[in-house]
C-alpha cells in the first residue's frame, strides 16, 4: 500500500505509534481469542459469531497495515523552519469570514491530527486546502456545505 509522505508534529506521530502498539499487542490478542471462542461453539458453516470475529480481525489487520504505512512515510515538521510569510502545515492562521465578519483561528495539521474542538483542521479539508500558501491580507473563496464563503487571512503564527 503506497502512500504519500505525511507531515506530523512529534505529538501526532507519537499518538499514531501508540495506537499501532495498542492494536498489535492488545487488540490482536483479543481478536484472536474471539475467533478461538467462536470456533469452540461448533459448526463453523452456521456460526455467525465466528464470521463476525473473522471480519473484525480482518478490519483490525487492515488498520494495522494502514498505520504501519502512514508511520513509515511520516515526516516530523521542524517548527523552527516554518516560513511564517505564508500559511503552511503547523501554522496557526487567524482568518476573518468576510460574509459575516466572524474571526476564527485554526492550526493546520495532518488529517490524523485534526480536531475541530481544539482548533486543529486538516490541510486536506476544504478550508485547509484553500488557505495553504496564502499570505496575510489575501482573500480566498471556499466552498463549504453552506455555500461559498470568503475568508481573509489576518495573521499567521506558530
Amino acid at each position: 500500500m503506497a502512500q504519500q509522505i505525511g507531515y506530523y508534529t512529534e505529538e501526532g506521530l507519537r499518538k499514531l505509534k501508540d495506537e499501532l502498539h495498542q492494536l498489535r499487542t492488545v487488540e490482536r490478542k483479543t481478536a484472536t481469542q474471539a475467533i478461538v471462542d467462536a470456533r469452540d461453539k461448533g459448526d463453523l458453516s452456521e456460526n455467525a459469531e465466528y464470521d463476525a470475529a473473522r471480519e473484525a480481525q480482518a478490519m483490525l489487520e487492515f488498520r494495522i497495515s494502514k498505520l504501519e504505512d502512514i508511520i513509515a512515510n511520516a515526516r516530523i515538521v521542524d517548527e523552527s523552519k516554518i516560513d511564517l510569510r505564508k500559511v503552511s502545515i503547523l501554522t496557526t492562521v487567524k482568518i476573518k469570514n468576510l460574509n459575516n465578519g466572524a474571526s476564527m483561528k485554526y492550526t493546520l495539521v495532518a488529517e490524523n491530527e485534526a480536531d475541530l474542538k481544539i482548533g486543529k483542521i486538516s490541510v486536506d479539508s476544504p478550508i485547509g486546502r484553500a488557505l495553504l500558501g496564502k499570505k496575510v491580507g489575501e482573500k480566498v473563496d471556499v466552498m463549504v456545505p453552506a455555500g461559498k464563503v470568503t475568508f481573509e487571512v489576518s495573521e499567521i503564527s506558530i
